[in-house]
């Protein structure tokens, strides 16, 4: 990939079973698998550089930071344009405007539409498509624009 500003977008790590969850689904947190999975990830973004942190505030989404966020010595901040089911317009804004190297934390419904509207603003993509939990998307900026992207399969499927 070219030179430019590098931006990582996560899917978050395995959390329990939503059927089985009774309690609010913000709520829900990692399985032990998940937190396997978050540890994957902290090692893996901490080796290059991570910046600043940023995730939805569902407990999954922010537990899987929280590994990378002890490493870095950094917080987990919440962000409400990463939520599940919001729109995905305002994540195309927020990818211009986070520093080099920030980590993004968001979810399934989100990452998908994120990067198809890339594409359609003619973003390159040099890898196969993977949308599995903990996979992590990685962005090359230039100028506020996304304009290359690959992406890293779970370290721990």
């Amino acid at each position: 990939m070219s030179s430019g500003d590098t931006i990582y977008l996560v899917r978050h790590a395995k959390a329990g079973e939503r059927r089985v969850w009774e309690g609010d689904d913000v709520d829900r947190p990692l399985s032990k698998k998940g937190w396997r999975q978050s540890e994957a990830v902290a090692k893996r973004l901490q080796k290059h550089g991570a910046s600043a942190l940023y995730s939805s505030a569902y407990v999954r989404c922010m537990q899987t930071l929280e590994p990378l966020g002890k490493l870095i010595g950094q917080p987990v901040q919440e962000e409400p344009r990463l939520f599940e089911y919001e729109p995905f317009e305002p994540v195309l804004d927020l990818l211009a405007e986070v520093e080099n190297r920030a980590v993004l934390c968001s979810h399934g419904d989100i990452i998908p539409d994120v990067i198809a509207a890339l594409q359609r603003r003619g973003m390159e993509i040099h890898t196969p498509a993977d949308w599995r939990k903990s996979s992590i998307w990685v962005l090359r900026r230039k100028k506020g624009r996304i304009t290359h992207g690959k992406v890293w399969p779970p370290a721990i499927a």
